[in-house]
């Protein structure tokens, strides 16, 4: 069963408002808005006028979690002052999701690399969530995109080293690195059943380093700008950006395919897909 991806080649805020209104999907009561806030430093992030079109239109509240490594947002005190330092405060109502524990911990069906996903307890003020994602390249993951933001990206902080570590977070840059795919395809599903399918995802293909936007010191990009997507499908919007990459005429995708392959970030995808909670196979429908 192939799912619906919307794709439009122009860039603009404007246009992310339009396909969301196209793909039609309501978002029901109170709205998290999933974004990146951008590491400290780190020149390829997606802006907060960038989405603002979008955020006001669904009236959502913007959310982050709490990193797990040295940097600005590791802690709440750090990451919102980053917040408002990028300006997200100035525009949004914002929430660090976990800037006070305990953690909820969501149950992982069919998980086979963890059992358990630790997200910041915060997630039970909302009924729903828009996901709105930057792809590019990711030092660890390969590629990051929609399944990475619903994952590493809601998990707190504890969380976070916990996917990494595949289930030990001791192990969190040591563990064998399909296992922490795998795993980050997994914490995936609970969010995904956590709000019943309740998502909608935009992935925006532009500054495309081979970093990802958690590096303070990240590569420029090497590829042009190629569009924006939505879908309510994470894998289906994932690997149609993939495809995308593949088939650019861009002379400098060698070096992104590079970095995606080499973290074989496909197998992301691959384990998303066997767990079901959306479909490799898409209708890409150009707007």
């Amino acid at each position: 069963m192939s799912s619906k991806v919307y794709f439009s080649k122009e860039i603009t805020p404007e246009k992310v408002l339009e396909l969301y209104k196209i793909l039609g999907k309501s978002l029901n009561g109170n709205v998290a808005i999933k974004v990146h806030s951008g590491e400290k430093g780190n020149q390829n992030f997606l802006k907060p006028d960038f989405w603002k079109p979008v955020i006001d239109f669904v009236g959502g509240t913007v959310v982050e979690c709490n990193t797990a490594y040295e940097g600005a947002r590791n802690t709440t005190e750090r990451h919102e002052k980053l917040m408002e330092e990028h300006g997200w405060k100035e525009y949004f109502k914002v929430d660090i999701l976990d800037a006070e524990g305990p953690d909820l911990v969501l149950d992982i069906k069919n998980g086979e690399k963890i059992k358990k996903n630790f997200v910041g307890k915060n997630i039970e003020n909302y009924d729903s969530m828009l996901v709105l994602s930057h792809f590019k390249g990711h030092p660890m993951g390969g590629y990051g995109g929609a399944i990475k933001q619903l994952s590493i990206g809601v998990a707190s902080s504890y969380g976070k080293g916990y996917i990494h570590g595949a289930g030990n977070p001791d192990n969190f840059w040591t563990s064998d690195h399909d296992d922490f795919l795998e795993s980050m395809a997994e914490a995936a599903s609970s969010v995904v059943d956590y709000f019943k399918g309740n998502v909608v995802y935009v992935n925006v293909m532009k500054n495309m380093s081979v970093d990802c936007d958690c590096c303070a010191k990240a590569e420029d990009p090497c590829i042009a700008d190629i569009g924006i997507l939505i879908s309510d499908d994470p894998i289906a919007i994932d690997q149609a950006c993939i495809d995308l990459v593949y088939s650019s005429s861009d002379p400098g995708k060698p070096h992104l395919i590079e970095r995606i392959e080499s973290r074989n970030g496909i197998h992301t995808v691959e384990t998303a897909a066997k767990l079901g909670y959306g479909s490799r196979e898409y209708e890409l429908i150009e707007i």
